[in-house]
């Protein structure tokens, strides 16, 4: 079962360590000559494995490209500024947010520019396919693509395939001042067929074993080995909404008034149906007529390449997290028509443009190294348009903690790592008798097996953990300033500060995470729903996003918008437990776990093994900020703390 669901690339490429300000690529100029017109360049267009070892020569001119063209808009640098000072408590702007129509007019692309940009396009033989106020599609030959974009397409060697990327970085005729943000689609490392598919059936079911414990610690092993000294408990069934309400403080709020968007891949075809079969069987309030609506789009498309039904545990687990910390709450969900990055952004657009919801949490994620500049930029551009309509985004964090072990190289997940996002990290949470935080560790797991002769376990090893991190990409906001430890600023070496994730945190252990509800195919073939736990931060960002929804509430409906100037505003206060790997000093905490080794029944026996807490590769939860939970996790004073803030 995968902990957290994170969308698939089409080009798995190595970021250049270019740092991206204000959400805009640093743009070039080349300088004109007589026969050559001048040109602005759009750096991160060149993918950083297109190197000249790799290098096998021109692409076919008549290969055929479709990429987008990105739209700065009339203000790019203005958007910017406008973003980071409506979201600013200190600023005389905070919370005076404009909507969908003044973005536009202030800061989106012209009619002018849209023709100008297009009119450039055609004239270099591409054929303009579709056009929105945020980019063009154009298809054609390489060699259309190549007179448009000022570079040669070449083939290069990567991981034993060839594939065709720009040999220098692409640039557009300086006299289009400035309109074009960036270009994506140049290199096809690896291109996938996009066709419309239908979404298939639910996924195979998973089904926890037990013995469980209702609440942390409520069932202790008695018969197994001993853990460090003591007898581990068992891990708990899956804590439901009424025992995250009250660890995280929710009070008497329940998000009335307040809708809160979700976006992932496809659509869960029961997801109605699960949802309000969850909420009946575990006290959480029935929906109300139209309290879950979706936004789909028309068609899908890569349903195989990025395994659609495995996203529908996605989408359940994300609303049912969201309702049961704030079961007044509107939700909204947004699906993508597939896992990739130009999809995934439509569906964000979807959110700005229309602005279905202030609060935005999206349970996807992928490696940094696996960023680009110019996707990054697109991403950044929609962050900053939801910054100046009261809009924020919550990112899981990752669940491979510093990603040493899946990449084999340092670094946080993205697009989390965006300044303008809220990266939530992950815990370990434990929940006592009367639904009372007793403690969290940072999420990271070690798991040892119970030996064959049962008397020992065998040694630790990790297996999961909270993502976090130093960006390699983004210097550090401002935000973030005289909070984040120059150690882990500077982490990557240099002199220049970088952004660090995450910047909030909430439950993710997959030990002590969610109880869901959820349709699934069982191995007889029969189609049916079934209840299990669940973790990672995929849970934690629709924690985190729900209490989001209880606090602008709080707020009397006055949105929150981008969160970190305000989430960085009260660090080291009673908004926050300040969460540590050792909460009990060198007492080393433990949970005894049974699976099913088939993952759905006792058929094929059970495994039992102990899982270690607050142990996350080389990430630690310390005193202080820390690249696990970042400033920590919302206690019973969060809510009523950021509802006393009002615009000025």
């Amino acid at each position: 079962m995968r902990l957290e669901r994170r969308r698939t690339r089409a080009a798995m490429v190595a970021a250049a360590a270019l740092p991206l300000v204000a959400g805009a690529l640093a743009l070039g100029s080349q300088s004109a000559s007589a026969d050559q017109p001048a040109r602005t360049l759009l750096s991160g267009t060149k993918p950083s494995w297109a190197v000249a070892k790799a290098d096998k020569g021109a692409t076919s001119n008549t290969g055929k490209v479709t990429v987008r063209v990105y739209l700065a808009g009339k203000d790019a640098a203005g958007l910017a500024k406008y973003a980071q000072a409506v979201s600013d408590p200190n600023s005389a702007l905070y919370g005076h947010y404009l909507t969908p129509a003044q973005t536009q007019a202030s800061y989106g692309a012209t009619k002018a520019q849209i023709a100008e940009v297009t009119n450039w396009l055609k004239s270099s033989g591409l054929q303009v396919t579709g056009t929105n106020q945020h980019y063009i599609t154009v298809s054609g030959d390489v060699a259309a693509a190549e007179k448009a974009f000022g570079t040669q397409l070449h083939n290069f060697s990567r991981a034993g395939h060839v594939y065709h990327a720009p040999a220098s970085t692409a640039s557009v005729p300086a006299s289009l001042q400035g309109a074009v943000l960036t270009v994506s689609g140049l290199d096809n490392a690896p291109k996938l067929n996009h066709h419309d598919d239908t979404l298939p059936g639910p996924g195979a079911a998973f089904v926890n074993a037990g013995p469980f414990s209702s609440y942390y610690g409520s069932n202790v092993n008695k018969s197994l080995p001993s853990a460090y000294g003591v007898q581990a408990p068992y891990a708990i069934q899956g804590y439901t909404g009424k025992q995250l309400r009250a660890a995280y403080g929710a009070g008497s709020y329940t998000g009335k008034g307040v809708t809160v968007a979700i976006t992932d891949a496809y659509a869960s075809p029961t997801i109605a149906a699960d949802a309000s079969q969850y909420a009946s069987r575990h006290g959480d309030k029935a929906y109300k007529p139209n309290q879950l609506r979706q936004v789909l789009p028309k068609n899908y498309n890569s349903t195989d390449a990025c395994d659609a039904s495995g996203w529908y545990g996605e989408e359940t687990l994300d609303v049912e997290a969201v309702h049961a910390v704030a079961p007044d709450a509107g939700i909204v969900y947004v699906g993508a028509a597939s896992c990739f990055d130009n999809d995934l952004l439509d569906a964000l657009n979807k959110v700005v443009d229309n602005h279905l919801a202030d609060i935005v949490s999206n349970s996807w994620g992928d490696v940094e190294a696996n960023e680009t500049p110019d996707v990054a930029a697109a991403y950044d551009q929609v962050f900053e348009q939801g910054a100046v309509e009261g809009i924020g985004f919550y990112f899981s964090s990752g669940d491979a903690g510093d990603n040493v072990a899946s990449t084999g190289t340092k670094q946080p997940d993205t697009p989390g790592n965006s300044p303008w996002a809220t990266s939530v990290g992950g815990t370990s949470l434990a929940v006592g008798k009367n639904n009372n935080y007793e403690f969290e560790t940072g999420w990271g797991t070690e798991k040892g097996v119970l030996s064959a002769d049962g008397k020992s376990w065998t040694t630790p090893a990790y297996t999961s953990g909270a993502g976090g991190g130093t960006s390699s990409l983004y210097a550090q906001p401002f935000y973030q300033r005289g909070v984040v430890p120059n150690s882990l600023a500077l982490a990557n070496g240099g002199t220049t500060k970088q952004r660090v994730e995450p910047d909030i945190a909430a439950v993710a252990d997959p030990n002590t995470g969610f109880l869901v509800g959820q349709t699934q195919t069982f191995s007889d073939g029969s189609v049916k729903y079934g209840e299990y736990r669940i973790g990672g931060t995929s849970l934690a960002s629709p924690v985190i996003a729900g209490v989001q929804a209880l606090t602008e509430e709080a707020r009397h409906g006055q949105p929150i918008g981008f969160a970190n100037p305000l989430i960085y505003s009260r660090y080291g206060s009673s908004a926050y437990h300040d969460v540590t790997d050792h909460p009990f000093g060198p007492q080393v905490l433990s949970e005894v776990r049974v699976d099913f080794a088939n993952s759905e029944n006792a058929s094929d026996g059970t495994i039992t093994s102990l899982r270690l807490l607050g142990r996350d590769a080389s990430l630690s939860a310390t005193r202080g900020y820390d690249d696990v939970t970042g400033v920590g996790t919302p206690t019973s004073h969060y809510v009523q703390t950021y509802g006393s803030f009002h615009k000025h």
